[in-house]
């Protein structure tokens, strides 16, 4: 049966993306990713505002990143990052029930699913977004390691105005590098990870500087990340 020409249209619209967008994931599962939407979003923004656009960022592999940076953002963001499968849904229903009494609402996005956002789409939040959210978050799940999942994360996400990764975040925020980031350093990192706008992780408000403490706390309860060959074996026996 010959298809209309609207349908060859839809038909092939549907394959390129999703032929497009398998070939763009299986890529960045081994090459850098030095730009992402976001970036771009923000330096315009900037550009309309009247402001001069900041945006520093610097790739660096995982082994050059302090291995506590990981642990803070688990112990802060998504204590089962290591086990679930993109979406973490005991989050997903504690959040839906919740948020029946609360005016403010939480979400319970996973690691995944930030890093999905962060590298494919835009930031604001609507049903579309959430849809091709869940689409990538599939895909990279699919497609690449936890470890490279965390390692393309800790270099894609927002830190502060114009700062993007955990090379700039050591950098502007405290003098030094990814690799030599402290546990207290990263645990304040973590901490402001939700409105990195809003709160600075170079000055700290009461706020931040309990939310760090508690951080800290839950390091040293969550599994170790990346897990190591003692902590696989113990979880065979």
């Amino acid at each position: 049966m010959k298809l209309s020409k609207p349908l060859r249209i839809t038909r092939n619209i549907i394959l390129f993306f999703f032929i497009s967008t398998f070939t763009v994931a299986v890529i960045y599962r081994f090459v850098p990713v030095y730009i992402t939407p976001l970036m771009v979003i923000r330096s315009v923004q900037q550009i309309f505002t009247g402001e001069n656009p900041k945006w520093h960022h610097t790739w660096v592999s995982s082994d050059k990143i302090s291995p506590h940076l990981p642990m803070a953002v688990i112990a802060s963001e998504d204590n089962r990052f290591a086990t679930h499968n993109g979406f973490d849904f005991i989050e997903i229903k504690k959040a839906i029930e919740e948020n029946e009494s609360r005016k403010r609402k939480r979400g319970a996005s996973t690691i995944s699913q930030q890093t999905a956002k962060n590298v494919f789409l835009w930031p604001q939040s609507s049903w579309l977004r959430k849809g091709f959210e869940v689409y990538f978050t599939w895909l990279i799940e699919l497609l690449w390691s936890k470890e490279r999942i965390m390692e393309v994360y800790l270099n894609s996400i927002e830190m502060g105005k114009g700062i993007y990764g955990a090379q700039a975040a050591a950098k502007y925020k405290f003098n030094t590098t990814a690799a030599k980031l402290t546990e207290g350093q990263c645990a304040l990192i973590a901490a402001t990870l939700p409105n990195p706008i809003r709160f600075n992780s170079a000055k700290p408000s009461p706020y931040i500087l309990k939310r760090q403490g508690q951080i800290l706390r839950l390091m040293k309860l969550v599994p170790k990340f990346p897990p190591t060959e003692e902590s696989v074996k113990k979880k065979k026996r």
